[in-house]
């Protein structure tokens, strides 16, 4: 047996004990995948289309807004002026708000939408065809990215219970395993599954919470079978249901201050607090089935979740480890407060294993260079997928210096030359980031404006922009793609780079140079041709 008030105290005990890293990880994972979508309604919301001069649009920028794509929808399925003119009053703003609280930001089901209401309206064109595209986009991002992600989520707060120094990147556990198959087909099983009884509505509610233990079985057990997962849920909420929605009904009074303060509640304190509750529920259950040796208990193996390991344990294992010849036996060190990895279940290859990162690293001129170059490719690289999964096309308007975007290098080696000095800390590495891209894209705005007459982006539509020219939606992805860029991407790019030979580093920055000389000469030309 369980009870509300029981579990609700010892999670607030661990919440208050590692706040930040918590809600880091939940906020990490609010913007990345599917899971928040309430948290996230209001990161990049827009009252307004900005208009044609939006050049640049941010990860949570799509040209409709999900509530526009399922309403013209409805409206080409049901048709009838009555549709219509409901939609178009003020009675269907309640409507309007509802889709757009309760749907991602990156959804294949929006993306399917999207190119099913433009092929009823323009039959088959390009833009279909472009539309499709960013459909499979979409579903590939949910499949391998966001659903993976959410599983590692979930053994991040399943490790932090026992061990408070759990750190941020157990969400990438997955991916440093090279155990991507079997989650991501389970995974895809039980959405599948769940939108299928959703047509039965009350089905849909019932198979909600028996499916709800999936992601942290797969979380304890990655090479647990698609049968065992689904049996394994329904036998641990089993007559728990019930209490689980009971638990989620004390949430609401929460999910409404979230909502009136713009989600930011949301994103500091009931979603970890929340996640964390069903965390210690699961664990919770999974003890008694154990401990009651029901069917297919032995699938449930990680016993290290809960029972931690004593100095003279973890010695004597490692020894045996060490003469097992696995691939952690020549980095793996004795962390305080966290989960021996070398013990885990599932191990992975030989060839995924590697040092760790050093975030504080030093580079040379001619690395900071590359990374410049590098930064500033991948930065434009990702802004078309996105604009591609978000609204199913390609930009209009071309972007002076394609390939490059130079606002992403400038902020790159700013966060490497400045913000690395604080990497001890990611709060506040994430606090500067914001301020710094926020500094840039402000400044890169006047510039543009100043040389070539015209806005290169407005926001003005946008909630909480400033003067139009940057917006906190942006601001907020940026940083977080400048915490991976000091933590991860830097260090792994440089390298890379370090292992080619100095004469070819140093042709690789000449050639890239002069390509990005010739893209911003080209774009200055564009220009003139304008004007003239």
């Amino acid at each position: 047996m369980w009870k509300q008030k029981t579990l609700k105290k010892k999670v607030r005990t661990g919440l208050r004990q590692n706040y930040w890293t918590v809600v880091s990880v939940c906020f990490l994972i609010a913007l990345l995948t599917s899971a928040y979508p309430a948290s996230t309604t209001f990161i990049g919301a827009h009252a307004v289309n900005p208009g044609s001069t939006l050049l640049i649009a941010g990860p949570f920028s799509p040209d409709s807004a999900n509530s526009e794509v399922v309403i013209e929808t409805l409206q080409n399925f049901l048709g009838g002026t009555a549709v219509s003119d409901f939609f178009a009053s003020d009675h269907a703003f309640p409507v309007d708000f509802l889709i757009d609280l309760v749907s991602p930001g990156i959804s294949a089901v929006i993306s399917l939408l999207r190119a099913v209401n433009n092929y009823i309206a323009e039959s088959w064109d390009a833009s279909t065809f472009f539309l499709i595209l960013g459909v499979l986009t979409a579903l590939c991002y949910q499949l391998f990215i966001g659903n993976v992600l959410i599983v590692g989520e979930k053994r991040f707060f399943l490790e932090q219970h026992s061990y408070r120094k759990t750190p941020i990147s157990k969400i990438f556990c997955l991916y440093k395993l090279r155990c991507l198959a079997g989650p991501v087909w389970i995974m895809f099983c039980r959405s599948f599954f769940q939108v299928l009884w959703n047509l039965t509505l009350i089905g849909g509610i019932i198979k909600y919470y028996e499916y709800r233990m999936i992601p942290f079985i797969l979380a304890e057990n990655p090479k647990i079978s698609r049968k065992n997962a689904f049996f394994l849920s329904k036998q641990l909420m089993n007559r728990n249901k019930w209490k689980l929605f009971r638990l989620h009904l004390s949430f609401l009074g929460w999910k409404i201050l979230a909502v009136l303060t713009f989600g930011i509640l949301d994103l500091a304190f009931v979603n970890p607090y929340l996640t964390g509750c069903e965390a210690e529920l699961y664990l919770t259950l999974r003890r008694n089935y154990v401990l009651s040796r029901s069917p297919r208990y032995e699938c449930l193996n990680d016993s290290y979740l809960e029972h931690v390991p004593s100095e003279d344990e973890l010695l004597i294992s490692k020894a045996l480890y060490d003469d097992s010849r696995g691939p952690y036996t020549k980095i793996s060190y004795f962390a305080p407060e966290q989960y021996p990895v070398f013990l885990f279940s599932v191990q992975p290859p030989f060839r995924a294993v590697r040092s760790p990162v050093k975030a504080d690293r030093k580079y040379s001129f001619l690395s900071l260079v590359f990374l410049f170059h590098a930064f500033s490719l991948l930065g434009y690289a990702g802004e078309t997928v996105i604009h591609l999964i978000a609204n199913g096309a390609l930009p209009d308007a071309p972007t002076p210096f394609a390939p490059w975007l130079p606002i992403y290098g400038l902020y790159g080696i700013l966060i490497l030359l400045a913000v690395k000095h604080f990497y001890d800390k990611p709060a506040l590495v994430f606090l500067l980031n914001f301020i710094s891209y926020t500094v840039i894209e402000y400044l890169a705005s006047l510039a543009g404006e100043f040389w070539l007459g015209y806005r290169l982006w407005d926001y003005s539509g946008y909630l909480l922009n400033l003067d139009g020219r940057v917006y906190a939606g942006g601001s907020v992805s940026a940083a977080i793609l400048g915490c991976a860029f000091l933590y991860y991407l830097a260090p792994r790019i440089t390298d890379l780079f370090l292992k080619l030979k100095k004469n070819i580093r140093v042709l690789l920055c000449l050639v890239l140079s002069a390509l990005f000389i010739a893209a911003a000469a080209l774009s200055v030309l564009q220009y003139l041709q304008v004007c003239g």
